[in-house]
């Protein structure tokens, strides 16, 4: 173990001794576990972000059609067969 020095407000210190009173542990086991806990979660997106990226998957879900579905499948085959040469030659309006 590395012996550390940080400075937290009173609030959060008695927090810390609250939950290691609690559950009968030491205060830096407390301190690691809400550590290792936080970034298991910093990956996941927040509740608020979630509904934002929901709100623009459901604004392009609704967004009119723009081309035909015989367009979108030529551009496919297109992108398809440029892959398997190396990739495209030009640029695509």
């Amino acid at each position: 173990m590395v012996k550390v020095t940080y400075s937290l407000d009173k609030a959060t210190v008695r927090q810390i001794r609250r939950m290691a009173d609690l559950f009968g542990m030491a205060q830096s086991h407390v301190v690691r576990e809400a550590v290792a806990d936080y970034a298991a979660r910093k990956d996941r997106l927040s509740e608020r972000e979630r509904l934002r990226l929901l709100s623009v998957i459901e604004r392009l879900r609704d967004a009119p059609v723009t081309r035909s579905e015989q367009s979108v499948d030529a551009e496919i085959r297109e992108v398809r067969a440029a892959r398997r040469r190396g990739g495209r030659t030009g640029q695509r309006p």
